[in-house]
C-alpha cells in the first residue's frame, strides 16, 4: 500500500508542547564543516513498504530482518542501511520509522534492519549483523529496484556506533572484515546521531560490560577494536554527525573527536551540535538534525543530475 512522504509527531500530549518549544529556541544548533557538504531538498514522493524481510543465512543463530521502503520513482533507489539505538540491548526499528518515511518520501530506499542483543550475544556479533545485512543489499537490490553502487548508513546512538563501525571498517584493513566484511559492505556516506566513537574513554558500565563482555581493565584491546575512531583511515566515507551539546551519556566531545579524526586523515565531515539537548532530546526532538542529514545523503548519493 502506498505512503505518502510524512513527518509523524513522536510523543503525545503535554511533552508536545514542550519538546516543540524547546526545538524552536534561537540559536539552538552549531554547524562545523556542514554546510560544503548539504545539498539542496530532495522532492518529495509516495513509497511502499515490504515489512519483515528476512536478511540472515539460514544457519544464523538468530534469524534477523529489516523493512524495505521503496520509493515510487523511476530508475534505481539510493538505499540508506538504517539501525536503531537502545544501548546494544533493546529498542527496535520501530524507533527509526519516522526517519526511514522522511528519507523514503524524499527518494530513498531505507532497509530499516534489527539485530541481536547484548549480553546474550556479544561483540562483534552485532557488526557482523550489519555485514549480512549489506550483503543481503548487495546479492537482493537489483530484486527491488535498488542501487546497490550507492548505499549509505545512517544510526542513532548504539545504532550509530555500529553503521559507523560497519563503514570504517569496510573501508580498511581491518581484520573485523572477516568473515562477513570486505568489499560489498561499503558504504558511500554516514549519518550518525548520539555516537559513541571511542568506547576506550568510558568506564565500564553495565552497557559496555554487556556488550563487549567484560570491563575495561580485562580487554583493553577489545574496547579499542570494538570502537570507530580507531578504524578511520583516508578511505572512510563521508560522515554527518549530529550530537546533543547537554548529552551526558555520550558526551559531545564523542562526536567532536571523531569528526577531528575524520578531518585529520582527510575525510569530509560535518557536526552538527544540538544545544540545549541531552541525548534523547537530541533523537526526539532531531527534526532539523535529520533534515540536514537527508541533504547530506542527497549532495553524497544522489546522481548530479538530480541535485
Amino acid at each position: 500500500m502506498p505512503h505518502a512522504a510524512s513527518y509523524p509527531g513522536k510523543i503525545l500530549g503535554a511533552s508536545i508542547f514542550l519538546l516543540t518549544a524547546l526545538a524552536s529556541l534561537p540559536g539552538c544548533s552549531h554547524y562545523s564543516g556542514v554546510e560544503n557538504l548539504i545539498g539542496p531538498e530532495p522532492k518529495t514522493t509516495e513509497y511502499d513498504v515490504v515489512e519483515g524481510l528476512v536478511y540472515t543465512p539460514e544457519n544464523w543463530p538468530q534469524a534477523l530482518s529489516g523493512d524495505l521502503y521503496l520509493p515510487q520513482q523511476s530508475g534505481l533507489s539510493p538505499v540508506v542501511l538504517m539501525v536503531h539505538g537502545g544501548g546494544w540491548n533493546s529498542r527496535s526499528p520501530a524507533d527509526m520509522v519516522w526517519i526511514a518515511e522522511e528519507l523514503a518520501g524524499h527518494g530513498f530506499a531505507v532497509f530499516n534492519i534489527a539485530y541481536r542483543f547484548a549480553p546474550e550475544f556479544t561483540f562483534p556479533a552485532q557488526l557482523h549483523d550489519l555485514q549480512v545485512a549489506r550483503q543481503w543489499l548487495a546479492t537482493n537490490g537489483s530484486l527491488y529496484g535498488l542501487d546497490t553502487q550507492r548505499v549509505s548508513g545512517f544510526g542513532f546512538s548504539s545504532g550509530a556506533h555500529l553503521i559507523a563501525l560497519l563503514a570504517v571498517v569496510a573501508s580498511s584493513d581491518s581484520n573485523l572484515n572477516q568473515p562477513y566484511g570486505g568489499p560489498n559492505t561499503r558504504l558511500q556516506a554516514v549519518v550518525a546521531g548520539g555516537i559513541p566513537a571511542d568506547l576506550t574513554s568510558f568506564d565500564s558500565g553495565k552497557l559496555l560490560f554487556q556488550f563487549l563482555g567484560a570491563d575495561k581493565q580485562q580487554i583493553p584491546e577489545t574496547y579499542r577494536i570494538a570502537s570507530p575512531i580507531t578504524h578511520i583511515t583516508p578511505q572512510t566515507p563521508p560522515f554527518f554527525l549530529f550530537h546533543g551539546g547537554m548529552d551526558s551519556l555520550v558526551p559531545f566531545s564523542q562526536a567532536e573527536s571523531f569528526h577531528q579524526a575524520l578531518l585529520a586523515n582527510g575525510v569530509s565531515s560535518g557536526l552538527l551540535k544540538l544545544h540545549l539537548r541531552g541525548h534523547i532530546t537530541s533523537f526526539l526532538t532531531g527534526g532539523n538534525a535529520v533534515e540536514q542529514g537527508l541533504r547530506f545523503l542527497t549532495r553524497q548519493q544522489m546522481p548530479r543530475a538530480s541535485q
